[in-house]
């Protein structure tokens, strides 16, 4: 039975991407600032949480600069809804005047040698307009992972939207996921994955911005079974309506190893980059939930850690 509080969540996406892309940008933008400025004044657990992961990623600021990052951060976080409610009304045009990246040669050329792309991306800016981009801009399709949300009615908005931006998506749950994206990946497919937050016992434990915490083994598997090209990602926002992104350089399969040591070593090299992206910019870093293992709390299972009812966790 569907609680009131889950139809409550539905309805407000349903209201955002209804009546969200109809307004014109100008007016969308003031709202999602409106927006965020209430919730930061607010601080919230979210915004609280926030704030304190970005203590960890520039640990020498001070509180003034804190709050200064975390009302940045809100800002950024509501141009990614107001940005991917207005997605399915944007024309081709848009989407692609609307994303430039760095060394995208990497991916371009990746994708030209059939070996198989995997793109991992940390919870930056935002990753459905770069992904809109690549259907549209690149003319490529690509297969992603959303978590199963509850209710099933938001899971199926989510799939839909994301379907609707040229993406094939696939469930989390079930089992099934890991063994499609391979064979797409052997076929010379490009699959994207979010691979930045794995806090459930099966995360491969990482060093990130000096502390511990598990990420998803997922994209370093893929690589080492399929042999395809493992590229990580990160995107940002500046002062203009255009988002930038950087293709870093690709995670390399050790040559020697257990597979898990082999896996251990690539997440790794993962976070690295990851690390690297977000500290040039760490406002347009969305991580609202518990991110470091020494952050959990002990009291809860990881599943319940993990996020996985929130929106915001939609991939492995």
């Amino acid at each position: 039975m569907t609680s009131l509080r889950d139809r409550l969540v539905d309805g407000a996406y349903a209201l955002g991407w209804s009546t969200v892309k109809k307004l014109p940008e100008p007016v969308a933008v003031r709202l999602g600032r409106a927006i965020a400025d209430v919730a930061w004044k607010k601080r919230g657990k979210g915004v609280q949480r926030l704030e304190s992961n970005y203590a960890r990623v520039v640990p020498d600021a001070t509180p003034e600069r804190l709050a200064e990052l975390s009302r940045a951060g809100m800002r950024s976080y509501l141009r990614y809804w107001m940005e991917s409610f207005r997605l399915p009304a944007w024309s081709e045009e848009r989407v692609a005047n609307g994303f430039e990246i760095k060394d995208g040669h990497r991916l371009t050329d990746g994708i030209a040698s059939d070996r198989g792309v995997i793109l991992a991306l940390p919870h930056m800016a935002n990753w459905d307009l770069a992904g809109a981009w690549v259907t549209t801009g690149l003319k490529t399709p690509f297969t992603t992972v959303a978590e199963r949300l509850k209710p099933e009615s938001l899971y199926d908005r989510f799939v839909a939207y994301r379907e609707g931006l040229g993406m094939e998506v696939l469930p989390h749950s079930g089992g099934a996921a890991f063994a499609t994206l391979a064979r797409r990946l052997r076929d010379g497919g490009l699959i994207c994955l979010v691979a930045e937050r794995d806090l459930s016992a099966s995360g491969v434990e990482v060093e990130f911005f000096g502390e511990a915490t598990r990420m998803p083994a997922g994209p370093a598997l893929l690589a080492q079974q399929t042999g395809a090209i493992l590229l990580p990602v990160t995107l940002w926002y500046d002062d203009s309506p255009v988002m930038r992104g950087r293709v870093h350089p690709p995670v390399e399969v050790p040559e020697s190893g257990t597979r898990a040591e082999k896996t251990s070593v690539m997440t790794q090299a993962l976070a690295d980059a990851f690390a690297s992206g977000i500290a040039d910019h760490p406002e347009d870093w969305h991580m609202l939930q518990r991110l470091w293992l020494k952050d959990l709390d002990p009291g809860k299972a990881p599943q319940e850690e993990s996020g996985a009812q929130d929106p915001e966790k939609r991939t492995p």
